[in-house]
């Protein structure tokens, strides 16, 4: 399934419906979160790498601390329900709307209700209020050592992407996956498919099948949908890189590298500052050297190539960090648009 890593370190230097933790009312020693979400706990994608945040915040500040957490959520009129009751309840000290289709309620709500603390992402705008944070992911950074590894690992040089859509964390995820594969391997066939959905499992599948049937022998992919191509990539006993959440355990045999949010990072700077008086006005993003994003280890690593593996992944975070090494193209300054465009 995969060529000999031992030399990759060299390479790469070349080259449900609601689920609630504890009792919803709030008390005054008690910070209280609540929470909408578009897909599952579970979804080992989005909605999980939030729920997993909150939890461990949980563990860390116990009976200082509750939240509820309404998964599955995707409609924006259902979510908009349940914000309002947050807000108007003056029960929680924070409010957050995770998802991106959620951005219009949240700047609606925030200005009904300038007392109350919204959080949303993934996004930057804060729409100039000085009650909300905004919360997003350079996944591009993560994306791009996947994608260095997979190309370094990839036998046939022919790798399948099965993307949601085209915007977000999710593009830079899959921009970052690409670039990085072309920096190892200018040779690498890289093949996007977006197929307009985040949740779609069967036709995430189809594409992930087609990929193998093109002769993919490493895939990778962004959003809930993907346990579609993790089942194909198992089953073809092919290589699975993945984001947002640890898949480590779905992948089995196939997982190499996962980026994980942690958004536990930025939960604890807003935690803070609302305890300090200030409701929001600045916008978050997860990287690599602020600990938001992780890389994580899959059971696909051969133990003998486990320590080539870990130091090429610290080469590349160190290069990032420093700014040496760009994980998106960088655009000539002296191009001309084309006409149209």
């Amino acid at each position: 399934m995969k060529k000999s890593v031992f030399s990759l370190v060299l390479l790469v230097v070349l080259a449900l419906s609601a689920v609630v933790i504890l009792p919803a009312a709030a008390q005054d020693d008690v910070f209280s979160v609540a929470v909408v979400a578009p897909s599952a706990t579970n979804d080992l994608a989005f909605s999980q790498s939030m729920f997993d945040a909150l939890t461990i915040i949980d563990e860390e500040m116990g009976d200082a601390f509750e939240f509820v957490f309404q998964e599955g959520t995707f409609i924006v009129d259902d979510a908009a329900v349940a914000l309002r009751e947050w807000a108007a309840s003056g029960e929680y000290d924070l409010v957050i709307a995770h998802g991106s289709q959620y951005g219009s309620v949240v700047e609606e709500l925030a200005a009904e209700f300038p007392e109350v603390s919204f959080a949303w992402g993934t996004d930057v705008n804060t729409f100039g209020l000085d009650n909300v944070f905004a919360y997003t992911a350079a996944a591009d950074q993560g994306g791009f050592i996947n994608g260095v590894l997979a190309a370094a690992l990839s036998e046939s040089g022919n790798i399948g992407v099965v993307g949601p859509i085209e915007v977000g964390d999710a593009k830079l995820y899959v921009d970052g996956f690409v670039f990085g594969a072309a920096n190892m391997n200018p040779d690498a066939v890289v093949n996007v498919t977006y197929i307009q959905s985040f949740s779609d499992v069967p036709l995430a599948t189809e594409a992930a099948n087609a990929f193998i049937a093109n002769g993919a022998d490493v895939l990778t992919g962004s959003a809930q949908m993907v346990v579609g191509p993790i089942a194909v990539a198992l089953e073809n006993e092919v290589s699975w890189f993945g984001t947002q959440s640890s898949q480590a355990e779905l992948a089995a045999a196939s997982g190499i590298t996962f980026q994980v949010y942690r958004f536990d990072v930025i939960l604890r700077d807003m935690i803070t500052k609302i305890q300090e008086g200030t409701l929001g006005g600045e916008a978050y993003t997860l990287t690599l050297e602020n600990g938001g994003l992780e890389i994580q280890l899959g059971a696909g690593i051969p133990e003998e190539a486990v320590a080539d593996i870990e130091s090429a992944i610290e080469t590349l975070i160190a290069g990032i960090v420093s700014g040496e090494v760009p994980t998106l193209p960088v655009e000539d300054p002296m191009a001309t648009p084309e006409a149209g465009s």
